[in-house]
């Protein structure tokens, strides 16, 4: 069976099922003497409500409360007056600057231990300004609370009323770890230094905010409603260490991929994206933006061809839904 999209477009990565193999996309290595504002943004300030959850400290672009030495981030948590606040420390996302859609992302990361502290590697839904959270979702891949015995990976998000799951991995040591996350079309699952320890599968259709982009955050808190306020006992400064953060994209195997509908093969001649498949592919494709706005949708039929006019240069998704599979495509439209 031979489906064919024709419309100006490039791969810029194959299908996101059983892979083995992955290529590094972004990264930030921290190795230079300040951070690279091309790929981060400060936030400053207190939030609403001490960022949601009742926070004690006010974030600052302080180069007392981050800097990089040695190829490493310190993100600092000082207890120092600061306006109302009795704390300073830094929070750092990618908004705007770089965000996406399925992948592998990974983080080396040493946190602090002390009562009140809130290290936390974790992503937002870039549409968070639009739609607000919890419908936004959220993904936090390492959160860490005062003198836990346990990191933890949830998922929040939005069904008549904040939902969330998710896992905890134990932690007895306050050395290096890596802690990363494998998302597709199926499921986010959860790992520390390798291991995966909690599944979320995320086909139904209350996940759909996980099925478009997210940005980055990383950011030390103290106080709040989970871990509760600092004592005599927490010690300042404290410092969440970072040593890289990696995206990866699945790479495919001689251009074949495993699809939950059926196998499929792609090629790109003369401006023509040609999907070939052993299976059945009928359904609805939807042509979204990056911040997850649908532009283009409409129905598809094996040996069907669809054209797509009037579509500026940019990075899309390629979205099929076929026979009750939900699959994404990230292209670039030069």
């Amino acid at each position: 069976m031979r489906l064919i999209i024709s419309f100006t477009l490039t791969i810029c990565s194959l299908a996101l099922w059983g892979q083995t193999t992955w290529s590094l996309a972004w990264s930030e290595e921290f190795s230079g003497t300040q951070l690279d504002t091309s790929k981060w943004n400060y936030e400053i300030g207190t939030g609403n409500s001490g960022w949601g959850n009742n926070e004690l400290q006010y974030y600052t672009a302080s180069n007392q409360n981050l800097f990089l030495q040695n190829g490493l981030a310190h993100i600092v948590a000082k207890s120092q007056t600061f306006g109302t606040s009795n704390y300073t420390s830094a929070r750092i996302t990618t908004s705007e600057k770089f965000n996406f859609t399925y992948g592998r992302l990974e983080a080396r990361i040493k946190i602090p231990f002390g009562n009140g502290l809130w290290p936390a590697f974790w992503l937002l839904g870039q549409n968070i300004n639009t739609v607000s959270w919890p419908t936004c979702g959220e993904i936090d891949i390492m959160e860490h609370v005062s003198n836990s015995p346990n990191i933890y990976g949830t998922a929040h998000w939005d069904n008549n009323g904040h939902q969330s799951s998710g896992g905890s991995s134990s932690i007895n040591d306050n050395a290096f770890h890596l802690y990363t996350i494998e998302w597709d079309s199926l499921s986010i699952q959860w790992y520390m230094d390798g291991l995966l320890y909690f599944t979320l599968p995320i086909t139904a259709t209350t996940f759909d905010a996980f099925h478009q982009p997210f940005f980055i955050i990383l950011n030390l808190a103290v106080g709040g409603n989970w871990p509760g306020s600092p004592d005599n006992s927490t010690i300042f400064p404290s410092e969440m260490l970072v040593d890289y953060v990696r995206y990866y994209q699945p790479e495919i195997a001689n251009g074949i991929s495993s699809h939950p509908a059926s196998e499929l093969s792609y090629r790109y001649i003369d401006n023509t994206l040609i999907l070939q498949s052993t299976g059945d592919i009928q359904g609805e494709y939807s042509l979204l933006d990056m911040t997850g706005k649908s532009i283009q949708l409409g129905k598809i039929n094996n040996g069907a061809s669809v054209t797509l006019n009037g579509i500026s240069t940019g990075i899309y998704l390629l979205q099929i839904k076929s026979n009750g599979n939900n699959w994404v495509q990230k292209i670039s439209i030069p």
